[in-house]
């Protein structure tokens, strides 16, 4: 959607759009105003205004990737393979939660383990979409996960090729 200044024409054509779209017997009217302009007394009573100089991001994040990240993880199963394997730390650190992290950053956007931890964690949803703060991205915690996942590495070999097996019906020469 193009939340520019839009002509007489233009608006016209986004109202009979929205008309035509909305199935309530009343029309809902959606109205964009620049600042400089006086909002109609017709559409005053419209609803949903926007006044474009107001409008605000807050802490904008990469969604999308990160959601189709999430999804990719479930469809591999790796969840089914992680959490036996790496659990909760006594301190309550869950690990197969910072490691989707840091498979998610090296999908994403790959770079260090420190642009993680200072940047990246903080512009993307991980931690909205996992339901984790901060921590899951502090430095020493990805450095220590790392070690951890190094001793599964011929399993997850292993394990994946199944996954691709069963998901694309695949035979394997050996």
């Amino acid at each position: 959607m193009y939340l520019g200044e839009i002509n007489d024409s233009q608006r016209a054509a986004w109202m009979k759009q929205i008309e035509a779209l909305d199935d309530r017997a009343q029309p809902h009217r959606l109205a964009l105003f620049p600042d400089d302009v006086k909002v109609p007394s017709h559409a005053e009573s419209c609803g949903v205004q926007v006044r474009l100089g107001e409008f605000r991001l807050h802490r904008p994040r990469q969604w999308g990737a990160c959601w189709a990240f999430v999804q990719l993880w479930q469809q591999l199963k790796l969840d089914e393979f992680w959490r036996p394997r790496l659990g909760e730390s006594r301190a309550g650190t869950d690990w197969h939660q910072v490691l989707m992290v840091l498979v998610a950053y090296r999908l994403i956007d790959p770079g260090s383990e420190w642009r993680l931890h200072r940047e990246w964690f903080e512009h993307s949803a991980m931690g909205d979409l996992l339901g984790g703060d901060g921590s899951l991205a502090a430095k020493d915690t990805l450095y220590r996960c790392l070690d951890k996942v190094l001793a599964h590495k011929d399993a997850l070999q292993v394990f994946l090729k199944q996954r691709w097996q069963d998901l694309f019906g695949a035979s394997v020469w050996t």
